[in-house]
């Protein structure tokens, strides 16, 4: 649906009494405001008003009034609400009372660098495979770290616990118009992930934040509790963000399909995307618990590429034709997925204008730190990750300047709070494992 109209005529065929408009914080948490169905000719000639002051990173209370737009393209009911008056949702972009764009409206930003990267001919596709864990709940319904099986990758019922929870939450996300391709149980005790079709870059993001709420919503059903948290048990593998990505051209070829090398167009852009690894990764794992996955369990720690090997933080990954892509191995759930995918559109784009070469592909085991000598690593910690966005062109270009301090301030208060926190492993439970 792409109209206004169409909208109102899908509400009236299919007794949908409430809708949720939806909107991301500039940290990628999800936001909505629930109202009335018959509310929506009034919302899609005036918008909704919201009090931004009370979003974290957005507005001060003196200058608080946002308005909310839906995109009537994002469209879905919530399958696991009552099929009498239906709950449809749809995704809102942000806007100042006077009518111009918000600068905290972090999927306006993604749709500005997607059509940047139009201009040049070239469009986008991700898909994403997403790592998570299921808890069980205590007596009081409360989340514990105890997983709800001890299977671990590819397994089968009876270790594999999961498959009919994962089952559930592709049914809900194909009745939604989302298109899961793969789930399985994954290398953790109760860890499991679900992999996503390539959709346009916009779309995947959006997809994103539904998955999470979906495998949130369908967890607790189950008496269960769903966890992204980048590294929630110390001894079993961190869940992780992959963000698998092809580039066509005007002509409809598949720039990855092509030979890879030094001097090609996903040459170009995978050498931008890794030039400014370091100082995007606080957009891409913005969390303490993020620097505690990096390193083991197959996730990357250094600045390298290579063709299936796993170790390094780029993979290109054996496929054919539309299937050809990179793989950027290093960023975790928790991200803000318009940030990090726009971040690492523009990172590409600049390769691209620049002919950055691409170096020479580390087809070495990375997980051994003998084979690791002389490459350059991620950030071993949110704070130096954070001084190295702070220092960054590239950021400082992209992201309006306000936005980015609001960023910086909320993730290092974050830091010194943990750090001089009396019992972290508390704080970090009650403000990370509780919540992401």
């Amino acid at each position: 649906m792409t109209t206004f109209q169409e909208i109102l005529n899908f509400v009236e065929d299919n007794d949908v009494k409430f809708v949720r408009l939806a909107f991301c914080d500039i940290f990628g948490t999800q936001k909505n405001i629930a109202v009335f169905a018959d509310e929506l000719p009034q919302i899609f000639e005036q918008g909704i008003c919201i009090d931004g002051s009370s979003v974290p990173g957005f507005m001060n209370v003196e200058e608080s009034d946002l308005v909310l737009w839906p995109d009537p393209s994002t469209v879905s009911i919530l399958p696991w609400r009552p099929t009498e008056g239906r709950v449809m949702r749809m995704f809102c972009d942000i806007r100042r009372p006077n009518g111009e764009e918000f600068e905290g409206n972090c999927r306006g930003y993604l749709k500005r660098v997607v059509d940047r990267l139009a201009q040049r001919g070239l469009t986008c596709n991700i898909g994403t495979e997403c790592e998570f864990y299921l808890f069980r709940l205590d007596d009081s319904g409360n989340p514990t770290r105890i997983p709800m099986d001890r299977g671990g990758y590819f397994d089968i019922a009876p270790l594999d616990k999961g498959e009919n929870i994962r089952r559930e939450i592709c049914f809900a996300l194909s009745d939604m118009g989302l298109h899961p391709q793969h789930s399985h149980h994954e290398s953790g005790f109760g860890q499991n992930e679900v992999d996503f079709r390539y959709a346009p870059a916009l779309e995947a993001a959006d997809n994103l934040i539904t998955f999470k709420s979906v495998v949130k919503s369908i967890a607790q059903r189950n008496g269960l509790y769903a966890s992204f948290m980048p590294k929630p048990l110390p001894t079993q593998a961190g869940s992780g963000l992959h963000i698998n990505l092809s580039l066509q051209n005007a002509q409809g070829e598949n720039l990855f399909a092509q030979e890879i090398t030094s001097d090609s167009p996903a040459g170009h852009f995978m050498a931008g995307v890794m030039k400014h690894a370091r100082e995007l990764t606080c957009f891409f794992n913005p969390t303490p618990n993020s620097y505690a996955r990096f390193g083991s369990y197959e996730a990357p720690q250094y600045v390298s590429w290579s063709r299936q090997n796993r170790s390094p933080m780029i993979r290109i990954p054996t496929a054919q034709g539309s299937e050809c892509r990179m793989e950027l191995r290093s960023p975790d759930p928790t991200c803000n997925p318009y940030l990090a995918m726009g971040l690492m559109l523009a990172a590409g784009m600049e390769g691209l204008d620049q002919g950055l070469p691409l170096p020479q592909p580390v087809n070495r085991n990375l997980f051994l730190k003998s084979q690791a000598q002389g490459i350059e690593q991620l950030p071993g910690s949110l704070p130096e990750a954070i001084a190295l966005a702070n220092q960054s062109d590239l950021v400082a270009r992209e992201l309006p300047d306000l936005m980015a301090a609001k960023y910086f301030q909320r993730l290092s208060q974050e830091c010194i709070q943990l750090r001089q926190a009396p019992d972290p492993q508390a704080l970090e439970r009650e403000r990370y494992f509780e919540v992401l």
